[in-house]
């Protein structure tokens, strides 16, 4: 088995009418030199034929025949390793005959693992959860021995998350055995580059060998919106919603392919369902496409969309990454994207390849989302794309791997804890934690000793720890993996069929008979077996719109810097923009009765109703930031006068609400400036920790780091555990190590997590900073002013049911609106 050279290389480009453009060139040359890097160029650019060829070509330069695995080819999702697979094949076919390609995931099948296991392919595509696995297995020095090659997709997808950091743990495990493998990560919409690319090639790699390539920059990039004919000047979250239903039927009915992207499943449901109303016609050419409809409806869609036999397709997130759609002509936003790298991800599935243009259309689903998209454009303009935030030392990735090296021919502790300290994120791992690690593992730490399931990880004679039980390991390999889904339940027609996966919280609200929207249908409910929701159609009612928890995504710090930057332009009369010139009557309405805020100017307003006295505050600096903000100045108001407060956020800012007369004007002097006030710095992680239930926080938090660190199972195939009983043992086991193991480290990451990834702490750090540095301008209003009522409306939305709320808020506004005309 030999590669291609570079002169082969070129004149297959030759042969097809491309040319090889200069990134491409020199990723090939680094990587023949031995090199490791990170490739960062736009979407659509040809990024997998820098890596690919790259690989190709260094089997040409080995010596001799070289046979085995070569290549690991590392994917986000599995549902791009058949489609990575095509194109990997297609030229691998034409330039390195001998070579062959396989893939590895979760749904490849028995008979092809244990085909794999007897023969390797010269490439193999697989997840970070199927690499584990493999290095599971005691035979895996033996299976990588060949190794020459590892390619990463979409690092900027993994580099932020835990999956990240069991991927950085099996690069320094094969790293350990094969010392001068070469590494290269792929990405597209990144911000910090260079942290990126340590992270990718580890602690202690110097820059001799890791080597930063950007492709071409210049892909243009169009972002426009879809501007609502009536603006309101008193807007509120999600209130345009479905009346810009008729301008997105118009785009996609211009196009021949069109991906209409929401921010949530239920938001994607929504929308394909009144499409389909409204237009009957495209039954069939339009399809709806989320994480939890089944596999091979997902299948069925991307390859109607490869295909071109699909008008469109109402996606979410699924559909961010990888997948070449060609056919794709336009990328409809719904709602803002909150983040400028997330808008430049989507943008480019329309226009991907070489030369075209990306074009992506914000639709607006609220007045305050027109600002957002005046910021966003000037934001994709200047390329200021936000960086991603790595875990720092989490230890139940540390546990599980320490079990996954065990099983896959043992360990030494010393020789285990340098490897472990070559991966960025555990850089600073200090010998203690190791030790509490090793501790854990080998006897379950101070509080499990007493257990022998806990007794995963034991030393032999000769000092090597292994895992001494199959059982250990066979339940050890089932929950190998950081993704951790809430507890969800098959949805099954009675006459079989399967429809795909829903939170097992949704469906234990329903009685039998009631109709629900799932899958782009109404189902109607009939009952619930052995973890299997089965329904039969429903025709003729609108059933409840299926819910999937997780937090709404907070906007980012980039596009919350831009929208205040237009909001300072406004301030000194400059709209420009078609955005800007929409909503200019609602921000004159807010400039009149109150003040805009901007980078330099923090704007309060305090308010007296029928309700109590209102504060509202507005940092814009997101819902996260503002949650754990509203909370922390609360707290601090309320260690100097006993008095209780509601609160309420959007991405914006947030409203404290009191029942008694509080003096927010002197409550905020010295907030900025100098002087230590509301806004200091000083003591706020014990201050955000005692203004919140911090406790209750953490032990949710908890539920996650228990199942990754192999304390709680979830169940045989066929044989789940309900999310109730999981949330028992986690919870258990939260008590235990909190009354009789203070100092474990599982319970530290938790309360850790909590604060860096839930609230946000450093950003709230950042954000507190900031508004030091702003002059306040505080203001005493007579009713709520737009940015207000947005913020008022979010308030009574917990309270009310959607029909008296509609009714409430259109009273309001009609007031309002009265006021305004004055």
């Amino acid at each position: 088995m030999s590669g291609p050279t570079q002169k082969a290389v070129g004149q297959w480009f030759a042969s097809r009418g491309w040319k090889a453009f200069p990134f491409q060139k020199e990723v090939w040359k680094a990587a023949l030199a031995g090199r490791s890097g990170l490739l960062h160029a736009n979407t659509g650019a040809g990024k997998t034929y820098a890596v690919w060829l790259a690989a190709l070509q260094r089997g040409a330069q080995a010596k001799g025949r070289m046979s085995g695995l070569r290549v690991l080819w590392i994917t986000p999702m599995r549902a791009l390793a058949a489609d990575t697979q095509r194109a990997l094949e297609e030229s691998a076919a034409a330039l390195a005959p001998g070579w062959t390609v396989g893939a590895r995931t979760g749904d490849t099948g028995s008979a092809e693992r244990a085909r794999q296991s007897r023969s390797w392919p010269s490439a193999l595509i697989t997840t970070p959860e199927s690499l584990s696995l493999l290095l599971s297995h005691a035979a895996a020095a033996e299976q990588f021995k060949h190794l020459d090659m590892i390619i990463i997709d979409e690092w900027h997808e993994l580099m932020g998350s835990k999956r990240g950091v069991q991927v950085q743990l099996a690069l320094a495990r094969l790293r350990h055995w094969r010392p001068a493998l070469v590494v290269w990560g792929v990405s597209a919409t990144m911000g910090d580059l260079d942290l990126a690319r340590q992270v990718l090639l580890g602690a202690g790699t110097g820059d001799d060998r890791g080597v930063l390539v950007e492709g071409d920059t210049r892909k243009q990039i169009v972002v426009d919106s879809l501007i609502p004919r009536d603006v309101a000047r008193f807007p509120w979250g999600g209130h345009l919603g479905l009346q810009m239903l008729q301008p997105v039927i118009d785009e996609i009915e211009h196009y021949d392919a069109t991906l209409v992207f929401t921010n949530t499943r239920s938001q994607s449901e929504i929308w394909y369902q009144n499409i389909l109303e409204a237009r009957p016609d495209w039954a069939g050419v339009i399809a709806l496409h989320h994480g939890s409809l089944a596999r091979e409806v997902r299948d069925w869609v991307e390859m109607g969309l490869k295909k071109g036999e699909l008008k469109a397709v109402i996606c979410t997130a699924s559909l961010d990454l990888g997948v070449d759609f060609l056919p794709v002509e336009r990328v409809l936003q719904v709602g803002s994207a909150k983040g400028i790298a997330r808008l430049l991800q989507r943008a480019g599935r329309s226009g991907h390849a070489p030369g075209r243009v990306s074009r992506v259309t914000l639709v607006p689903t609220n007045s305050m989302e027109i600002l957002e998209a005046a910021g966003a454009k000037v934001a994709v303009a200047a390329r200021r794309i936000e960086g991603r935030y790595v875990p720092n030392k989490p230890f139940d990735v540390l546990v599980q791997h320490m079990v996954t090296v065990a099983l896959g021919g043992g360990f030494r502790s010393e020789q285990l804890y340098e490897e472990v300290r070559r991966a960025w994120s555990y850089r600073h791992l200090t010998v203690e934690e190791w030790q509490w690690a090793l501790d854990f593992v080998a006897r379950g730490g101070q509080s499990l000793t007493v257990y022998p399931e806990y007794r995963r990880v034991l030393p032999d004679e000769e000092g090597v720890y292994r895992v001494p039980d199959t059982a250990i390991g066979r339940r050890h390999r089932m929950g190998i993996g950081t993704i951790v889904s809430d507890a969800s339940i098959q949805v099954k027609y009675m006459s079989g069929g399967r429809i795909g996966s829903m939170e097992e919280s949704f469906i234990s609200r329903l009685k039998p008979g009631d109709h629900f929207l799932f899958g782009g249908r109404i189902l109607e409910f009939i009952r619930v077996h052995e973890m299997t929701a089965f329904v039969k159609r429903a025709t003729g009612k609108r059933g409840a719109i299926a819910r999937w928890q997780g937090a709404k995504m907070p906007m980012s710090s980039e596009l919350a810097h831009a929208a205040l930057e237009q909001l300072r332009q406004a301030a000194a009369g400059r709209f420009e923009g078609p955005e800007m010139q929409a909503i200019r009557p609602l921000l004159e309405i807010q400039e009149k009765w109150s003040a805009l805020p901007t980078l330099d100017t923090l704007v309060l307003e305090s308010m007296k109703s029928r309700e109590g006295w209102h504060l509202f505050v507005y940092p814009f600096a997101g819902r996260s930031v503002h949650m754990g903000l509203a909370s922390l100045i609360a707290y601090r108001i309320g260690r100097r006068q006993p008095i209780t407060f509601s609160i309420a956020v959007n991405d914006y800012g947030f409203e404290l609400m009191a029942p008694e007369p509080v003096a927010w004007e002197r409550e905020f002097e010295g907030a900025t400036g100098r002087e230590v006030g509301l806004f200091d710095t000083e003591h706020l992680l014990e201050d955000v920790l005692d203004s919140l239930n911090a406790t209750q926080l953490s032990q949710q938090r908890f539920r996650e780091v228990a199942r990754i660190a192999g304390l709680v199972f979830q169940g045989y195939p066929g044989q789940p555990k309900s999310n109730r009983q999981v949330q028992a043992s986690s919870s258990l086991f939260f008590e235990v190590f909190r009354k009789h193991d203070a100092g474990n480290l599982l319970l530290t990451q938790a309360q850790r997590e909590v604060l860096e990834q839930e609230l946000e702490l450093t950003r709230l750090r950042d954000t507190l900073a900031e508004l030091h540095a702003r002059k306040v301008a505080y203001r005493v209003v007579q009713r709520a002013t737009p940015f207000g009522f947005a913020l008022m409306v979010e308030r009574f939305r917990e309270k009310v049911s959607t029909e008296k709320l509609n009714d409430r808020v259109a009273r309001m506004v009609r007031e309002l609106e009265k006021a305004a005309a004055v």
